[in-house]
């Protein structure tokens, strides 16, 4: 026989194991996938500006924000990326929103690939006609770039 006790542990041992299969939907009430948005999506912008300093000079940080406007104050101003290993699953989509000025994105931890390469760099060069807009995807090792 059951006692009080041994049914509400099953009660919420079934409400935690339940909740570990769940879908969430917004404006849905049946969600096909882990999150299911039927409508838009905004995502959290952050504006950089380079300190002036060029290549010589120490990296912007960029640890905020999903879409990231960079602006440089030098030719090749470095805006530098968190580390791919702490951040596994990381994205970022970043524009240089300079037109006559290069920016350089840079890794001090892994490497940049193009994707479908197996050659990467600890940097890139950002400017009109050349990685204007990027999305960068960390793969918990490195550092994915398509644009």
């Amino acid at each position: 026989m059951f006692h009080f006790k041994q049914i509400l542990f099953l009660m919420v041992f079934g409400c935690f194991f339940q909740s570990g299969f769940s879908q969430v939907g917004i404006n849905t009430s049946t969600p096909m996938s882990t999150l299911d948005i039927n409508g838009n999506l905004s995502v959290k912008v952050v504006n950089l500006t380079g300190n002036g300093s060029g290549t010589s000079g120490s990296a912007i940080l960029i640890n905020d924000g999903v879409y990231i406007s960079i602006n440089p104050s030098a030719t090749d101003d470095k805006f530098q990326l968190p580390s791919p290993v702490l951040f596994p699953g990381r994205m970022y989509i970043i524009r240089n929103i300079n037109n006559s000025i290069t920016a350089q994105l840079t890794t001090t931890v892994g490497l940049l690939f193009p994707k479908n390469s197996t050659t990467g760099s600890s940097n890139i060069f950002m400017f009109e006609g050349n990685l204007r807009t990027i999305t960068v995807i960390s793969d918990g090792v490195n550092w994915t770039y398509i644009n």
